[in-house]
């Protein structure tokens, strides 16, 4: 039997694993995020003896996924100290010579949530993470979606709530869809973490109008067959209704479809593969670049 590499390249760790085509993972390691060498030197002794066929690469970005590119393969305007101009690509194809597959880690994500996860049998879907950043990745008509670069939809500028006083968290944005409704804005705005604030508090309705506007959003420009929302923020479940509640009343009738008419409970949805959806959509990645 084939065997598959997998990473999940995070901001605070990276997950590494190994698994099998048909989307089973047989085992992960977790390796904490400081500067490349040492990340990346820990991944690459855990792959040494593995024997595997291909790797995917699942990471945080934003990264040049233009395989013509001379950059190619490497992290560009990332906040993270250290790793800006880091060729991941290149230093693992040193590392282990095996075909290797990259993309960001909330395309990778999309793509194992339409193989394996909450949007399989479809051709399109939309995996959103929100917890420390808030990233998307999508796929349309059974294909990742880049274009100039990849896609940055958690950096769109949504309206800000009527009470929200928040400056907002993003470096570069200030106000954008992360720096108003991340995890670390949330933390800020009402002094405690957001597992920390009860089910009725303020923040959760005030968070669902952010969340609720983007969704429209990427709704109206790319009407995915599913919608998937992951990440540490998300595993607040009372944000679901809310925010469902609220996309129909933003949309106010104006697309018609049964999907957000009669069963958007069934469109915007938990991720499927649950916290494995990275990892997952890493090893899919490796699948797919072991045939190309």
């Amino acid at each position: 039997m084939k065997v598959y590499g997998a990473i999940e390249g995070g901001g605070t760790k990276f997950v590494c694993g190994i698994g099998m085509e048909d989307g089973t993972i047989r085992e992960t390691v977790t390796i904490p995020t400081t500067t490349p060498e040492e990340t990346m030197g820990k991944a690459m002794a855990y792959f040494a003896d593995k024997r595997i066929e291909a790797i995917g690469i699942g990471t945080f970005g934003p990264v040049d996924v233009n395989v013509d590119s001379p950059a190619y393969g490497s992290v560009t305007s990332t906040p993270k100290p250290h790793w800006s101009g880091f060729d991941i690509v290149g230093y693992v194809k040193r590392e282990l010579n095996v075909p290797v597959g990259f993309d960001t880690d909330v395309n990778a994500a999309a793509l194992g949530e339409l193989l394996w996860g909450a949007a399989q049998g479809l051709q399109s879907c939309l995996y959103m993470t929100i917890g420390t950043g808030i990233g998307a990745g999508a796929v349309a008509e059974g294909k990742l979606l880049h274009g100039l670069t990849h896609p940055e939809m958690g950096h769109i500028i949504v309206r800000r709530h009527p009470e929200d006083r928040y400056e907002g968290k993003c470096p570069f944005h200030g106000d954008c869809l992360e720096g108003l409704a991340a995890g670390p804005a949330v933390e800020a705005r009402w002094g405690v973490k957001a597992s920390e604030l009860g089910e009725d508090h303020a923040a959760w309705r005030m968070q669902s109008y952010y969340m609720a506007q983007a969704l429209v959003n990427y709704i109206l420009i790319l009407s995915p067959e599913r919608l998937i929302l992951g990440g540490g923020v998300m595993h607040q479940s009372h944000l679901f209704p809310l925010i469902r509640e609220q996309v129909k009343g933003l949309l106010k009738g104006y697309v018609h479809h049964p999907a957000l008419e009669q069963d958007i409970d069934s469109y915007i949805v938990k991720p499927g593969l649950g916290d494995k959806a990275g990892i997952s959509g890493a090893l899919a990645l490796a699948v797919k670049a072991a045939k190309a």
